[in-house]
């Protein structure tokens, strides 16, 4: 096996590694090619913090890949903390091991990083342990901690949603279906809609409003830099569907939005708003079910609720899945603390 390293952001589509996206059970939305070109396009610092990696067989097949950027002495993958829940490697299933042996080998080789500190890595996924073993074969001291907001709450979706509600508690069950009757006796009959490539621009504004009227972090979360990020994906993925903006409308006016991805049979739900002023009868709470009824209908056998362990998640019958954090750090770095965690 060959490894080879790129810092030419234009091999994000010269080598586009998408179907080894597909062919990994790893892979998700946030390992794609396009995803993150699309991240590097608007956050990347300077063209020398990026770093590709790809793996070739003997028969210059590629067959593994990766994406870093070097923040001073350290190394990380391409996405940063606050937009990219799943980070690594992605390859063929048969080359993983080789490959994560292989690409320790070759960034040892290099002297531009200290620290790698890599995020994003699901605990019940292969590539944490291939990593952390292939790391201390080449002498690093390895830690593995827990990410930032390192539990991503996730739901197995059966066939259909009369399935699903049976399936839940009858608490959460008797929950889920109240709340939708409140808002029907408060405020009147409601409807769920999805953006289309005509609506987009204009249901945009309605969520970064709607987002931007939050109290806390959440509030000053959408910065013109993110908003810009936000109407990229929309425009990138909506027409491939995959991204996926859903309103619920009471009257004809959005109380409560969600961004989400649709991915190779998983709905990945990545970002929600809704207009406090109705917060007595939970908008945003009955538009996720509609959500994952939707996700249902359209085939899909998982609904990731993606990073950050908030109650509300639990309510939906979800359980906690872990996403770790690998620190591994070079003998004798003169510091073994990694660069604080950005966008």
């Amino acid at each position: 096996m060959r490894i080879v390293l790129s810092e030419d952001a234009r091999d994000f589509a010269r080598r586009d590694w998408s179907d080894l996206v597909l062919r990994d059970p790893a892979g998700t939305f946030f390992h794609t090619p396009a995803y993150l070109k699309l991240y590097w396009e608007e956050f990347g610092e300077t063209p020398e913090h990026l770093l590709l990696a790809f793996a070739e067989d003997g028969a210059g097949r590629q067959v593994g890949a990766c994406a870093f950027e070097r923040i001073g002495s350290t190394l990380r993958f391409l996405g940063g903390t606050e937009v990219t829940d799943y980070q690594g490697p992605v390859a063929l299933p048969e080359a993983a091991d080789a490959f994560a042996k292989e690409l320790w080998a070759a960034l040892v080789d290099r002297d531009d990083w200290e620290v790698a500190d890599l995020r994003g890595l699901p605990e019940d996924r292969a590539w944490l342990g291939r990593l952390r073993e292939a790391a201390q074969a080449q002498g690093l001291s390895v830690d593995v901690t827990e990410d930032r907001n390192g539990v991503a709450p996730y739901l197995d979706l059966p066939g259909s949603w009369d399935a699903y509600l049976a399936a839940l508690p009858s608490k959460l069950r008797h929950e889920i279906r109240r709340k939708a009757r409140k808002l029907v006796d408060d405020a009147g009959p409601f409807r769920v809609r999805a953006a289309t490539a005509e609506t987009l621009a204009a249901d945009l504004d309605r969520f970064v409003a709607l987002h931007r009227s939050s109290e806390g972090p959440k509030g000053v979360f959408m910065q013109p830099g993110m908003e810009i990020f936000f109407r990229r994906l929309g425009e990138a993925f909506l027409p491939r569907g995959i991204f996926d903006l859903a309103f619920l409308e009471v009257g004809g006016v959005g109380v409560a939005g969600t961004i989400g991805f649709r991915f190779q049979g998983r709905y990945y739900l990545y970002n929600s708003a809704f207009d406090h002023a109705w917060s007595r009868v939970a908008p945003g709470m009955v538009l996720v079910a509609e959500v994952i009824r939707r996700a249902i209908e359209a085939g899909c056998t998982g609904f990731d609720l993606l990073k950050g362990d908030y109650a509300y998640k639990y309510r939906f019958g979800a359980r906690p899945r872990y996403v770790r954090r690998l620190v591994a750090t070079r003998p004798g770095a003169r510091s073994a603390r990694p660069v604080p965690g950005g966008s």
